[in-house]
């Protein structure tokens, strides 16, 4: 780059003083400074504009390796539960064979089903809503009960002023 000393930044400003003179001359200064400016700002902005660039092409290419790790590890699980199943399926087979000669209900043969007339339990939603604790439900603005909306504006209005 040009390397302006004192010396030189000073001849530059005497010929610019004699050539263009000293009505014009802080005017003209005034337009190279805002010139100079944006000319900087365009650097600089095609400068981030390249960084970005740069850096999305790094997320690509990660996004991408993990991708591609996701899919091995999915694929190996895979193969490792097949290779299960074809180990264990002469087991259930025995298994099946020696339950079947026990005596079961009519039409329930599968010893991991629940009988037909079983169900699951119901879960209590009441207990499970008075597990979270209060200062929780506060803070989360959890309402206790429900209010109208004409309730609620009732109750949030401003009192009026007695006469």
């Amino acid at each position: 780059m040009i390397d302006f000393g004192f010396d030189k930044l000073a001849l530059i400003g005497a010929v610019a003083l004699i050539v263009i003179g000293p009505e014009k001359l802080p005017k003209v200064a005034r337009t190279v400074g805002h010139l100079l400016g944006k000319a900087q700002r365009y650097v600089a902005d095609v400068k981030a504009e390249v960084n970005r660039s740069m850096e999305l092409e790094e997320l690509q290419k990660m996004r991408r390796e993990v991708e591609t790790a996701a899919r091995n590890v999915e694929q190996t699980v895979q193969q490792e539960l097949r290779d299960t199943q074809n180990a264990l399926d002469p087991g259930w087979q025995a298994l099946d064979g020696s339950v079947q000669s026990v005596d079961t209900p009519a039409g329930y043969n599968d010893p991991l089903r629940e009988p037909p007339g079983a169900r699951a339990p119901r879960k209590n939603w009441r207990a499970k809503r008075a597990a979270v604790p209060q200062w929780y439900r506060h803070r989360h603005g959890v309402r206790g009960h429900v209010q109208s909306g004409a309730a609620r504006v009732a109750r949030f209005r401003p009192p009026r002023p007695s006469r």
